[in-house]
């Protein structure tokens, strides 16, 4: 490995720096933590990892040639992710205060949903775009990277992000499991909604 634990302890501290700075991800973590729970959280969280995995990959295996070939695909993603949120958002304000029984038919397309959601709104968080594609080369010498810096590198982007962004979606999970009354959960339902729509908003016009 030419790459450094300094070098990788530097740059850990730099996305612990980019997790903590709020955005469209956290947004839509909270909105679905607190509808659904960590059971609809924790796939967004995944999503979310795998997009923090491809863009250090992009930067790294060549910026300019990413762009000109995927430029029009990345910008496209926005929108699907714009749609998306005002979506799933709208979905839970109408529905606002209803009880989803353990086996109901939407856990499981939660799940992609939420997954789906996640990989959207970091391919289109312009956060993101930045960090990795404009700082991530002031860490290390990208000429030089080998094989294992590579991987090194791409898992510390997916792994710290996603640990930060369970930890925080299973602290919003016990706060909601203390709010059981009717008229708590439809507040709740309609906070996430607008979370969601928010959500859809910063990244349309972020």
């Amino acid at each position: 490995m030419t790459v450094g634990v300094a070098e990788l302890a530097l740059y850990a501290g730099a996305l612990l720096l980019l997790f903590i700075t709020p955005g469209p991800v956290w947004v839509a973590l909270g909105a679905r933590a607190l509808s659904g729970g960590f059971a609809a959280a924790w796939p967004l969280a995944v999503g979310v990892s795998i997009g923090d995995g491809l863009w250090p990959l992009a930067a790294i295996l060549g910026l300019n040639w990413i762009v000109a070939v995927w430029g029009d695909v990345l910008g496209l993603m926005r929108w699907v992710a714009v749609a998306m949120f005002l979506g799933m958002g709208w979905a839970l304000w109408r529905k606002a205060g209803r009880a989803l029984a353990a086996d109901s038919r939407l856990t499981r397309p939660g799940r992609w949903a939420g997954f789906a959601a996640g990989v959207a709104a970091i391919l289109a968080n312009p956060k993101a775009i930045l960090f990795y594609m404009g700082l991530l080369p002031t860490f290390f010498d990208l000429s030089r990277v080998t094989g294992p810096d590579i991987a090194a590198i791409v898992a510390l982007s997916m792994l710290l992000p996603m640990a930060g962004n369970l930890i925080v979606a299973l602290s919003i999970d016990r706060v909601r499991a203390t709010l059981t009354s009717a008229p708590a959960r439809r507040r709740i339902d309609r906070i996430a909604g607008g979370l969601m729509i928010g959500a859809g908003i910063v990244i349309a016009f972020g």
